[in-house]
């Protein structure tokens, strides 16, 4: 009985690594910002501003439980979740607290409800939308993670590009764009820019990760 007892508590205390792992806030969100693609520490710093050398702290608790792996490539380290099943571990968890914690809901109904003129678009009206070529399909998310992954027929328009390449859009056509999520503002302040500027845009709740969960197609490169 002794042994039965001291074998599961064993393969409970590595089971409880990943959960110490993710217990705090900053790491999750650099999880999910490493699963969009390779990042550096610097990179990350920038994204999330944190400090090098706290993100470099987290980084290594993530790495300790094998969520991240990490390569030297020249002068830098270039972090990447350590395996798919870890991507799906972020969505299930996210899943996971939308259903059972209400918080998520009031907090996301509240952001979204100061900020007018933000609307969502179904997945299976854009696949439709863009099958039929009726939309602008714009990834506003930094040029390292369209390359990485993105929807097919997806224009690379990073947030921060796009006040200086917004003339180059049609105005008579509808224009989606889409970043990291549903939680992700990079595509609601492209859409308010739009939206000032006269553009009909609307946002697409779904990541590529989204995307390629439910089996749609994915390409890579630019």
């Amino acid at each position: 009985m002794i042994e039965n007892k001291a074998f599961k508590s064993s393969i409970y205390q590595q089971f409880a690594r990943i959960g110490k792992a993710i217990s705090n806030s900053n790491r999750l969100e650099l999880l999910d910002l490493i699963s969009q693609g390779e990042k550096t520490v610097d990179s990350l710093a920038k994204e999330t501003g944190l400090s090098v050398a706290n993100v470099s702290q987290h980084l290594q608790v993530l790495r300790g439980s094998r969520l991240v792996e990490s390569e030297k490539q020249g002068h830098f380290a270039v972090y990447r979740l350590s395996d798919r099943i870890v991507n799906e571990f972020l969505l299930s968890m996210r899943k996971l607290a939308e259903n059972r914690l209400a918080e998520v809901e009031q907090i996301a109904r509240k952001f979204f409800e100061s900020r007018e003129g933000i609307r969502e678009i179904d997945k299976n009206e854009l696949l439709r939308m863009i099958r039929e070529k009726e939309v602008i399909l714009l990834d506003v998310r930094p040029p390292e993670e369209y390359r990485a992954g993105h929807i097919p027929g997806a224009l690379s328009v990073p947030l921060e590009e796009l006040e200086s390449r917004i003339s180059d859009l049609p105005q008579d056509e509808k224009i989606v764009a889409y970043c990291r999520g549903p939680y992700c503002v990079l595509a609601v302040e492209a859409v308010l820019m739009l939206r000032s500027k006269g553009y009909r845009a609307i946002r697409l709740e779904e990541s590529v990760m989204d995307w390629k969960a439910m089996g749609l197609p994915i390409a890579s490169g630019v």
